[in-house]
């Protein structure tokens, strides 16, 4: 018997050393592709399952798991996509970087029997008549991570110079001032943090956790080496008691010396102790007030996201509540894993508006996934030489179901596209404060024509949500003590022990002509 219990006590260590060992093998992660199993093509925003914690694969189809302590290797894995068979094994059994979905899909006829069969219209409506019951809109703590992207363009800079009294102020200046603009650049920013508010906007409170920015500092415009060239300018050609007039055409704005800055400031000498402690203090307040408008910024984003969900009657994506605007098309009938889901694709009927696809539970009528992309563009605004296109705005809206049996944003993803033009005559005029009569002193004349272009793209993943109450969310108080770590070049770890939507290709590979430190 003791030679059993031995054996027995030695078994069960050995299968224990085992499944930490394959723990282990995961390096505490565990990072796969999911692709299609018929065209080889990854699966985009697949939603992958692990311990209640949700995760969305990004757009080349990749997702990575932090696995922590509580995490066994027995502990399953599922993966499921609108379209496709889910799955789901053990995290042990993952040992290839490919994990391949099977399309599933299947004839509109050959499911609509015991359902009635409803018209496009009456299941918008049936969506609409059960949000309350399946979406929770009062107040909740989100965990959530955002990743913001900036691609900014200039895509034509020409000027003329009609008249210039200042010798200084020449083409080869003008040329400089130009040059230190750059002709492109990306801007990456990403925050982890714990948002709580309702569905209004403007009331929302955020729980910085952590964030980081990544963009090439070389390519920032140098405000520095521009405002040192223009002081000397300044110092040299125009008297302090001057201020300056800029006319566009369209306005006229009066500058005065004073409200420039530093321009006619002396440099603070290090050797005076209360100078060099009111300068520490003024950046230690810049340091605050960028903290603050951080945070602030971060939150007006979410708010802005969140509130302008599909399920909210004032949405820019009003399809539930107008659906006479639209023509819709009953596409198909297919699956998310066992549910059965309509596949209405929509179009505006007249007035331009959105495109897309809804995809809404055949069983509760919840709308579990909206993709859309606008049919004309949103803003076209042009007058007297200043122009404005908001021309893009496209993406994806996916809700997954909890285990309170509501509905929850998982994964918001909207691409951006905006150009800006400025075709008018520029004028910067001197004038003197102490002259009476004709107070002019120097005048820049310019015929200036100038476009640049902008996409943005926003994605938002919620990890984790649960209900406060109003109580809850009014004793909340924000942090706002977190800044963006700046990186250079992508750092694979700063995120190490954190889950997040995997970045993309581009992402990985960003690397700066020239690296800074702070």
């Amino acid at each position: 018997m003791k030679s059993v219990t031995f054996n027995s006590t030695v078994q069960k260590s050995f299968t224990l050393f085992l499944l930490l060992c394959a723990l282990s093998s995961f390096s505490q992660s565990l990072s796969s592709v999911i692709v299609d199993l018929a065209s080889k093509k990854p699966v985009p925003y697949a939603t992958v399952q692990l311990n209640n914690r949700g995760m969305i694969t990004n757009e080349e189809g990749r997702f990575n798991f932090s696995l922590d302590a509580q995490i066994q290797p027995t502990d399953s894995l599922f993966i499921s996509c609108i379209g496709y068979e889910s799955m789901g094994k053990p995290i042990q059994e993952f040992k290839d970087s490919l994990v391949y979905l099977k399309p599933k899909a299947i004839e509109l006829r050959e499911v609509i029997v015991s359902n009635k069969e409803y018209t496009p219209k009456e299941i918008i409506e049936l969506v609409e008549d059960h949000i309350e019951k399946n979406y929770y809109t009062n107040y909740t703590k989100k965990r959530v991570f955002l990743r913001e992207t900036y691609q900014n363009r200039v895509l034509k800079t020409e000027y003329e110079i009609k008249k210039s009294s200042i010798e200084a102020f020449n083409r080869n200046f003008l040329d400089s001032v130009i040059n230190t603009v750059p002709k492109e650049n990306t801007y990456y920013t990403e925050m982890l943090g714990d948002l709580y508010g309702a569905d209004d906007a403007d009331e929302q409170k955020l729980d910085l956790i952590k964030a980081s920015e990544l963009f090439d500092k070389n390519k920032d415009i140098d405000l520095e080496k521009l405002e040192e060239k223009f002081n000397d300018i300044v110092k040299k050609n125009i008297k302090t008691d001057s201020y300056f007039k800029v006319k566009s055409g369209l306005f006229g704005t009066k500058i005065d010396p004073e409200d420039m800055g530093d321009l006619f400031e002396e440099e603070i000498d290090s050797t005076d102790a209360a100078a060099l402690n009111q300068k520490l203090e003024e950046e230690r307040k810049q340091k605050e007030d960028r903290r603050k408008f951080f945070s602030k910024y971060k939150r007006q984003t979410l708010g802005n996201l969140f509130a302008n969900l599909p399920i909210f009657d004032d949405s820019d994506y009003n399809i539930l509540f107008k659906p006479r605007r639209y023509e819709l098309t009953l596409e198909n009938f297919t699956y998310l894993g066992d549910q059965a889901v309509y596949v209405i694709k929509y179009v505006p009927d007249g007035s331009p508006e959105f495109q897309g696809t809804l995809y809404i539970n055949s069983d509760d009528f919840a709308l579990i996934r909206m993709d859309f992309e606008n049919t004309e563009p949103l803003r076209d605004f042009s007058l007297l030489g200043v122009s404005f296109n908001e021309y893009l705005a496209k993406g994806s809206i996916i809700f997954a179901k909890g285990s309170d049996q509501k509905y929850h944003l998982r994964y918001y993803n909207i691409i951006k596209g905006v150009q800006a033009g400025f075709k008018r005559p520029l004028a910067i005029i001197e004038k003197n404060k102490n002259v009476k009569g004709r107070r002019k002193q120097n005048e820049l004349k310019l015929k200036v024509d100038a476009s640049f272009g902008n996409i943005n793209q926003y994605e938002l993943v919620v990890f984790d949500e649960e209900p406060i109450n109003e109580e809850q969310f009014e004793y909340f108080k924000e942090n706002n003590k977190v800044l963006p770590t700046y990186m250079p070049n992508y750092d694979p770890n700063f995120w190490k022990g954190y889950n997040i939507i995997e970045p993309n290709k581009a992402i990985k590979e960003f690397t700066s002509e020239v690296e800074f430190t702070d």
